[in-house]
């Protein structure tokens, strides 16, 4: 699940024939045609599919990551031998957009849109029909509607084949292109790459929930509602830009302003080369992230977010600079690499400028270096525009003292002098690289159910972690490069009382109390081994033993809260006590779920309905425990083999429910199907107690 300063929040519809709703249909109209009139037996001919689609609306293509959410256009064929389907899918120049909600691009059509799909025919008279899936969705409203359609291609002549052409007829007429397209690929390559995906590829699988799963029916009618994608990238950037100016504070980039200031002293056309210097340390850094947003994509997020090995990787990066933050050793580059750039820079005229830029990246790289990971780490979420937006705007801070200080070198003057007030800024970061490691090992850790940092552990390395801070800025602890403190300043004081007063409110946590306020950053409250509180997260319901249901002994709710963590158990029970279905799809990694399940579900107007008027069920979504063989099977919507937990429930959540993103809340009947509109992230009680009276409301009326 991501990290950054970016809030989604997709939600989907379902408008019930009973009330003033009526069920729409998909806003595009097909019609069939040949590329050419008349074809050899043996031959290829275009199949050319054209959607017009109304005014205001516009229809998914087929060409990007199918893992990213929105529903793909595809086209099924229905097995015969009078023709066999030659390559991929071609949509015809579709336009592609970043969409906040899905955090990655998408490939549309507006207005028309055109899909060829080459055959070969093999008899006279081809019969060539099948069906169509896609989606449509409203540029005003937001509202998406997928639609499907049966289709049949007439009045093609064909002719007597050559000797040449002619072969046997065979069955791949139904059997069109699987490949799922890498997320680093997909919108780089040309229009001809396609997926289809049929619901005829599902296999046939020996357990009977499994197979309920792997072809649930989509919801007939859903909006998304998508926040200012502005704002949030606007948000990210000013996130990446106090970085900058945090990382100008670093004893590793300070000392270097004195030297640029030099450089450009006797320089001819000074003032344009201080310009060109500026813009060198954007592009190199922007450079940077232009690379990581290629290598990203979705999957790739997911794996970032949730698999033991990059966040491990992560924890022992965070873990490796903290300490040398803190004074234990100093990260350097080889010195034959940075000399070699220095000695480019001495040549001057304008490359020895870009070289001078290069070097102050080089050699800041001990002090920059976590600041910029952090950024990169933050953005991985799939997106192209987001890691380019933050290296852009961290080197724009980066760079403007740089350039104002070669452009006017009089300003030096009015500059503190480099000193051990430095180092106490990389100490006080070295603190907090440490503490915020933890969160990677605890990702891991959760998903994969180590128990090796429960919460009580965790909240002893942050207790402990940011006591030795308020300690070290009272001057109680020296490291290795600290000048000697005769009196403490009152910054340093006031830091300090911030501190231990963190620290003195962590305390009661290790005995219960819930700390709102870090709820998205500690492991569950169910991972407290000892807890005053006496909550027996994940009870089981009434008449159900413990023992009996499904993965009860790896999922917990909180709260003391009843319920299930398997879907079709949760309505085989609801039907069975004549209740609605909460669903809670949620994941281990999720900051949102863990914030609203301790300052939404606590507030005892919520509690008391999710315990009196609703059967639970909370599907974790980033799960990786893996199934037995037999429960596996072959999504519809990806044609991936789900074999994990996890991957299960996602897929339950994208394909019947039209949404990919947790915290995500759907009050449904016993057949799984919307009672109202579902609900995301919302931290206002109320109304979230009203959302589940209009659900129940909803259910009575049924």
């Amino acid at each position: 699940m991501k990290r950054g300063i970016i809030l989604i929040v997709s939600i989907c519809l379902f408008l019930t024939g009973f009330a003033q709703a009526q069920v729409q249909k998909a806003k595009a109209h097909w019609t069939y045609s040949f590329s050419k009139p008349e074809v050899k037996k043996g031959e290829s001919v275009d199949l050319v599919f054209t959607a017009i689609i109304d005014k205001d609306w516009y229809m998914y293509s087929s060409d990007f990551d199918p893992d990213l959410g929105p529903m793909l256009t595809t086209f099924t064929f229905e097995k015969n031998n009078t023709f066999e389907v030659v390559g991929k899918l071609k949509p015809q120049n579709p336009k592609t957009k970043f969409e906040e909600v899905w955090q990655g691009n998408v490939r549309y059509f507006e207005g028309k849109g055109v899909f060829k799909q080459t055959v070969k025919i093999l008899a006279d008279n081809p019969v060539i029909k099948g069906s169509s899936e896609y989606q449509t969705c409203s540029h005003v409203s937001g509202l998406c509607i997928p639609g499907g359609d049966d289709f049949e291609f007439k009045g093609l002549k064909v002719t007597a084949a050559s000797a040449a052409t002619t072969e046997q007829p065979t069955l791949g007429a139904a059997k069109p292109a699987v490949e799922p397209i890498k997320p680093a690929v997909a919108a780089a390559q040309p229009a001809d790459t396609a997926i289809a995906v049929t619901a005829n590829d599902i296999p046939a699988t020996t357990d009977t929930a499994a197979a309920k799963v792997a072809a649930p029916e989509a919801t007939q009618t859903s909006f998304s509602e998508t926040p200012d994608s502005d704002g949030s990238l606007l948000g990210f950037a000013l996130a990446a830009f106090l970085s900058g100016l945090v990382a100008l504070l670093t004893p590793c980039v300070f000392p270097i302003i004195p030297m640029t200031v030099s450089f450009f002293t006797n320089q001819e056309k000074g003032k344009f080369k201080a310009f060109l210097y500026g813009i060198s340390i954007v592009l190199i850094y922007t450079l940077i992230g232009t690379v990581v947003s290629r290598l990203n994509g979705p999957a790739f997020a997911n794996f970032l977010s949730t698999h033991w090995l990059p966040n491990l990787l992560f924890f022992a990066i965070f873990i490796t600079f903290g300490l040398s933050f803190l004074g234990l050793f100093e990260i350097v580059l080889p010195s034959g690499f940075v000399n070699k750039m220095d000695q480019k820079a001495d040549q001057g005229g304008y490359a020895g400028v870009f070289f001078m830029a290069f070097t102050l990246v080089l050699v800041s790289f001990s002090c920059t270096g976590p600041i910029v990971g952090s950024l990169l780490v933050a953005s991985a979420g799939g997106e192209v525009v987001k890691p380019i937006v933050g290296m852009a705007a961290f080197s724009a801070a980066f760079a403007i003292p740089f350039t104002s200080f070669a452009l006017f070198p009089q300003w030096l003057k009015s500059l503190p002098k480099s000193g051990g007030w430095l180092n106490t800024v990389k100490v006080v970061l070295g603190f907090l690289e440490l503490a915020l490691a933890l969160k990677f090992f605890s990702i891991a850790d959760q998903v994969y159910h180590w128990h090796l940092l429960d919460r009580e552990i965790y909240l002893a390395f942050w207790i402990v972690i940011f006591a030795l801070l308020g300690f070290y800025l009272l001057g109680k602890i020296r490291t290795p490069h600290d000048s000697p403190i005769e009196k403490v300043s009152v910054p340093r004081l006031l830091l300090s009382i911030i501190t231990f007063t963190f620290v003195v409110y962590m305390l009661p946590g290790m005995w219960g109390a819930p700390l709102k306020a870090l709820a998205g950053y500690l492991p569950p409250q169910s991972t407290l081994d000892f807890d005053l509180n006496k909550r027996t997260a994940g009870a089981a319901p009434s008449g159900i033993s413990a023992e009996s249901r499904k993965y009860a002994d790896l999922f917990h709710l909180p709260h003391e809260l009843a319920g299930f963590f398997d879907y079709q158990e949760a309505l085989a029970y609801a039907k069975k006590v004549n209740k609605p279905v909460f669903i809670d799809f949620t994941g281990h990694g999720c900051v949102n779920c863990r914030e609203m399940e301790a300052r939404v579900w606590v507030d005892p107007a919520v509690l008391q309905r999710l315990n009196n008027d609703y059967v639970i069920v909370a599907l974790y979504v980033d799960d990786k425990t893996e199934l037995p063989e037999s429960q596996w099977y072959t999504s519809k919507y990806d044609n991936k083999v789900k074999k994990t937990i996890g991957a299960q429930n996602a897929d339950l959540q994208i394909v019947k429910y039209n949404n990919n993103a947790q915290p995500h809340y759907c009050l449904v009947d016993h057949q799984g199907n919307l009672l109202v509109a579902p609900k995301n992230y919302d931290l206002d009680p109320a109304k979230f107690a009203a959302f589940l009276d209009s659900g129940k409301a909803a259910f009575g009326k049924k």
